[in-house]
């Protein structure tokens, strides 16, 4: 891989771009099979009357901890020195907060620690996230920028499914469920941090608490093209992750499904999900990286979602939750396909990418917290048990939104 004027990288290694590629897929199984799949079904284990309730808080405050962390671990990382690099100390110690946090996880016998294992586990992967992150900045050319986003977008569609499947296979050994994602993380992380040919300043940027503060803020009216693009992904993810978030209970409670069934259904419709958007999001990237459009594609992704949410609003059969869910990841899966593209194209400057995108993490973090603070009144709705149907509708219309945020952007296809 060669350096090119666009980025502040220099020549990596042949095996750079696929041990990052699998250094991110590593995070991506660890976090998003623990959250999506390993903890709801271990707290519905550990507290079945209370499964949505502890389930609501122990995605919220694992949000909170990791939007508290992130854009501050951006700036030091921007402003960081050292022969080690910018990037790579927070890579390791990452992993390494995070795999201790899943260690924790795998050992907790009650909710309450279930809630402080997750929270560590966040606050150790948001580190090693935010330096994978600023890494398509430093080290990714614009010109093949759109399918490195949309490797990274088929990893975090393939972390919940590697999860589920494991799940399937391994029933009742719960302590698994966790450490097998630790490996998984160790080795990945290992091999890139290896072969990585960072960025070395021999000068530290001072930083005072107030700069680390303003670390959480870009100015919208300096920078309008990244406040939309912002509140694009925002209310995309916001979107998704009301759905997926609840659809495992969605299938024991409203289709009648045992917690086993549920979970090899829940297997089945992320494969499903995944082969739609694999599909869409090798197309997309392809035709974004050649035509250098990425809002047509994020405009008509997010639509498309919403068509496939408003269709599982009513789907009475799992067959039809199949098909909404395969309508919804075509959506996704070209929308993946652009996302940090475009974002890292209207970045405020090179200089401060680590911080910035610390700044976009915050629209997929935002969401972990404030999806279920909503979901929890529109679940109330009624009185007759969980109202999952308000709270689908609601996550349509969040689709839709994103869609429509996305047309202000300006200097971007």
């Amino acid at each position: 891989m060669t350096a090119v004027a666009d980025i502040p990288g220099t020549k990596q290694r042949a095996w750079f771009l696929p041990l990052f590629l699998l250094s991110y897929l590593g995070v991506a199984f660890a976090t998003l099979s623990a959250g999506g799949v390993s903890i709801p079904l271990r707290l519905a284990v550990l507290d079945p009357a209370n499964k949505t309730q502890w389930l609501s808080i122990t995605t919220a405050l694992g949000g909170i901890a990791v939007m508290a962390v992130t854009p501050p671990l951006g700036r030091l990382s921007d402003g960081s020195a050292g022969r080690f690099g910018i990037r790579r100390p927070y890579i390791v110690a990452g992993a390494v907060i995070g795999s201790a946090g899943m260690l924790f996880l795998a050992l907790a016998p009650s909710a309450p620690a279930i809630v402080a294992g997750w929270i560590l586990t966040q606050v150790g992967f948001a580190s090693a996230s935010v330096a994978l992150n600023a890494l398509i900045a430093d080290q990714i050319p614009s010109r093949i920028r759109a399918r490195v986003a949309a490797a990274f977008g088929l990893a975090t569609t393939l972390g919940p499914l590697f999860g589920s499947v494991m799940v399937a296979a391994l029933p009742g050994q719960e302590p698994l469920w966790f450490l097998i994602p630790v490996v998984a993380v160790t080795v990945s992380n290992a091999g890139l941090v290896l072969v990585l040919r960072d960025i070395v300043r021999t000068e530290r940027v001072r930083l005072d608490v107030r700069t680390l503060l303003a670390s959480y803020w870009v100015d919208p009216r300096r920078h309008p093209n990244f406040a939309w693009a912002w509140l694009c992904r925002f209310l995309v993810t916001m979107s998704m992750v009301t759905v997926a978030t609840y659809l495992l209970y969605y299938l024991i409670d409203v289709l009648g499904m045992s917690q086993q069934e549920a979970a090899e259904k829940f297997s089945l419709a992320l494969g499903a999900f995944l082969a739609a958007s694999a599909a869409t999001t090798l197309v997309a990237a392809w035709i974004s990286d050649r035509t250098g459009r990425r809002k047509t594609i994020v405009w008509t992704s997010a639509a498309f979602t919403g068509a496939g949410l408003a269709i599982l609003l009513v789907a009475p059969t799992f067959g039809m939750v199949l098909v909404a869910i395969v309508i919804a990841g075509m959506g996704q899966g070209a929308y993946i396909s652009v996302d940090v593209a475009l974002m890292t194209e209207v970045l405020p400057a090179d200089t401060s990418a680590g911080k910035d995108l610390g700044v976009v993490a915050l629209a997929y973090q935002l969401p972990q917290v404030l999806a279920p603070l909503m979901a929890a009144p529109l679940m109330a709705i009624g009185g007759g048990g969980p109202n999952y149907f308000a709270v689908y509708v609601a996550a349509a219309a969040l689709s839709v939104l994103g869609a429509l945020a996305i047309l202000p952007v300006k200097g971007v296809r």
